[in-house]
């Protein structure tokens, strides 16, 4: 009977993903993964909770329940890279360094070392020979979390879900009387839950207040607490008032000012050709030609020719930020993709 550790965050998606391999027949053991369980000033970390319900689903399926800490790591490999990222005047995007160094690497790892076969998740996609494929629910599609995977990872994952909607994962869930049946997704960061990005980072960025200036006529307009804290295309949070609204169209890190526009068709606010480092592909590497490519989550995918490590996109796109990564797609296939430099 073929082992398969599950990891179970103590949510709907990871507990129906462990009843339906147990339904499946499959030897399951349910691991929860301990990244995090630092308070943060006013939130309190839902890790202790999260882990309850976890124990609690698997006492309801009748499997064996085991806990993998790896706060240090994770610690080390998302958390240090994100503040490092903001520092850097870039925007990254810790659940898929999360996925690459965390749940498909080291727990991966540890996992088979424990014994396991195969590994699954509750993520919304589907694997085939190694590859990684859109998930049937296009709204809840997690490919783009996940592009940097490998293919030796995939071929020892499973994704039961990758074939459901999210409703269809809830009535499945309250068919079968699961604990979490009714709990609510968990937003915001990864690791901190409903926390926002700027309280977070306020934790380890001393707050160093600078010029909000207008690109276009070089008035300085008003101040900011520290240009680590906006991203290319914010609109809230500038706290410039009268007339028409601002975007953050650039920030200069050296100088710690943030240049705004009201001019939505700003060159700073749109790019057409997109330059990526820190390449990765699940599979053999993919001849330069047309494709489709996804800039962030949820984002529509749009056309776009890969020419070594540029994507020259077939319409523009607004706010595409330095740190953030592009995905790239052939048909159903995730091919894999890269961060964006400018």
């Amino acid at each position: 009977m073929t082992r398969v550790y599950v990891g179970m965050s103590g949510g709907v998606d990871s507990s129906v993903t462990a009843a339906l391999l147990v339904e499946q027949g499959y030897d399951v053991t349910g691991v929860y993964m301990k990244n995090w369980t630092q308070d943060l000033p006013g939130m309190k970390c839902p890790w202790a909770d999260d882990l309850a319900d976890a124990k609690r689903v698997a006492v309801q399926l009748g499997i064996d329940f085991k806990v993998f800490d790896f706060e240090k790591e994770y610690k080390q490999n998302v958390v240090d890279y994100m503040i490092d990222e903001y520092k850097a005047g870039r925007t990254p995007n810790p659940d898929i360094m999360c996925n690459q160094e965390v749940k498909f690497k080291l727990f991966l790892e540890a996992a088979l070392a424990d014994g396991a076969d195969m590994i699954a998740t509750g993520h919304y996609a589907r694997t085939e020979n190694g590859m990684l494929l859109r998930a049937k629910d296009e709204n809840k599609d997690q490919t783009y979390f996940l592009y940097r995977v490998t293919s030796e990872a995939l071929e020892r994952t499973l994704f039961p879900l990758g074939g459901y909607l999210k409703s269809e994962v809830r009535d499945l869930a309250k068919e079968r009387g699961l604990y979490t049946a009714s709990k609510k997704e968990s937003m915001g960061i990864c690791f901190v839950g409903k926390v926002g990005i700027r309280d977070f980072l306020s934790q380890y960025v001393e707050a160093t207040p600078g010029k909000v200036i207008d690109k276009q006529s070089g008035k300085v307009l008003g101040h900011h607490d520290g240009a680590i804290f906006y991203t290319i295309g914010q609109r809230h949070g500038l706290d410039i008032g009268g007339g028409l609204p601002y975007y953050v169209a650039s920030k200069d890190m050296d100088k710690n000012e943030v240049y705004v526009t009201t001019q939505l068709n700003d060159e700073g606010l749109w790019k057409s050709n997109v330059a990526l480092h820190s390449l990765h592909w699940i599979g053999q590497q993919p001849t330069d030609g047309e494709y489709h490519i996804r800039i962030r989550h949820r984002a529509p995918l749009i056309t776009a020719t890969l020419q070594g490590s540029t994507l020259q996109l077939s319409e523009a796109q607004r706010a595409i930020t330095p740190g953030q990564s592009a995905v790239i797609y052939d048909g159903e296939v995730c091919l894999g993709g890269g961060i964006v430099i400018q």
